[in-house]
């Protein structure tokens, strides 16, 4: 039927530009591309088809010389396709991501499976579980609704005569054959975790996190861990960080992060907002804090480390020391040598917001450090020599 409709149509089209002596409609230059598309594919298929046939007997005459069969139908050869389901889904949950997109590109059925989010969580998760958070989650949804559309990212539905033929053809196939391109463009919905992966892998999307020592482990910011904008570079399996502009200080942008040095902001407090202490009745000498600083109004808080020390009335002896029950918390930046006046500084713990001035700086917001994992991090990062 399909071979009688376009054999008409070459036919008129033939008859009316020998007859009409006015140009033809646009509409007629296109089916005279498709049906030259057509026969061409035709030829190909008759000739590929019949060395299959060919192929195909002769190895089924081969078999049956080999094997006599009695009472058993022949069948097709088996396909990836025709595997249990428990099987096919073992086997795609052991491809890297890599391969998933490949094996995506084989079939609409494999398509739509190694697309599927409960693969490319796992992905997800083991590669950029320890430096994404609840931030770069709200940023990548920010980011796909502002795209316009959560379909595939090949546009909208097809029109005119061209969409009567997407039965038969895969549009996409079409278009890469109009416009002239050998391999049709995959497509896949913005808003799937593979989407978010590769988006994360190929460095398009930035995301917000925190970098311990910025700026090369510059002195000034030895033991601190400041919020940035993150790119990824699959070159160097680093990152570019990108820090806010600050006072007269234009954006930063650093290169050759290693993962190592990032993590995902433990808070939601914006880097500008004083975060609100809920550990302060709890701190006792000993405990290991991070503590927002910023030198002044104008700068972004940073998260440095430190430790809870004892007053300067207390001589340290754990079966006499009364510190967790004074209102004054002594906090101590052990990085710093004796008598830096960064050294060591003084909060109150029942009435504590923001402390300090132009000559010291401006200390905030406390969080008690539970993990034993952020303390070794921050042990790891101990400098070298102790900082004036």
């Amino acid at each position: 039927m399909l071979f009688f409709v376009l054999s008409s149509l070459s036919f008129l089209i033939l008859l009316s530009k020998s007859l009409s002596p006015k140009p033809l409609p646009s509409w007629v230059h296109e089916v005279r591309l498709l049906l030259s598309l057509f026969w061409r594919e035709l030829a190909c298929l008759l000739v590929f088809g019949d060395s299959v046939a060919r192929t195909s007997t002769e190895m089924s005459s081969k078999k049956r010389s080999l094997v006599k069969v009695e009472n058993v139908e022949e069948s097709d050869e088996l396909s990836i396709l025709d595997l249990p389901e428990l099987a096919l889904e073992c086997i795609l949950g052991k491809l890297p991501p890599s391969g998933l997109c490949s094996m995506a590109g084989v079939c609409s059925s494999l398509r739509e499976r190694c697309r599927s989010n409960y693969l490319w969580e796992r992905h997800m998760k083991k590669k950029w579980g320890q430096v994404i958070g609840r931030a770069a989650y709200r940023e990548w949804q920010w980011f796909i609704a502002s795209r316009g559309e959560l379909g595939v990212l090949d546009g909208g539905k097809s029109k005119g005569w061209l969409g009567s033929f997407s039965c038969m053809w895969p549009i996409s196939w079409l278009r890469s054959k109009i416009n002239g391109v050998s391999k049709p463009t995959s497509s896949f919905p913005v808003d799937s975790i593979m989407s978010w992966y590769l988006s994360l892998e190929s460095g398009k999307f930035w995301f917000p996190a925190q970098v311990y020592n910025r700026e090369h482990g510059h002195v000034g910011f030895m033991l601190s861990c400041y919020d940035a904008e993150l790119s990824y570079d699959c070159r160097t399996d680093t990152f570019h960080a990108r820090y806010p502009p600050h006072g007269r200080r234009t954006m930063v942008i650093e290169e050759g992060v290693q993962w190592e040095r990032i993590r995902p902001p433990p808070v939601d407090t914006p880097a500008h907002n004083l975060h609100i202490s809920d550990c302060l009745s709890d701190l006792r000498p000993g405990d290991h804090i991070e503590i927002q600083w910023r030198r002044n109004k104008e700068f972004p808080y940073g998260w440095w480390y430190g430790v809870v020390g004892h007053l300067e009335s207390c001589d340290g002896n754990e079966h006499l020391c009364r510190c967790h029950n004074s209102d004054t918390v002594m906090l101590e930046f052990n990085q710093y040598t004796h008598g830096s006046r960064w050294r060591r500084t003084a909060i109150n713990r029942k009435d504590h917001r923001e402390e300090g001035n132009e000559s010291v700086g401006f200390y905030a917001g406390i969080r008690k450090l539970q993990s034993k994992e952020e303390i070794s991090m921050w042990k790891r990062l101990w400098p070298k020599e102790v900082l004036e």
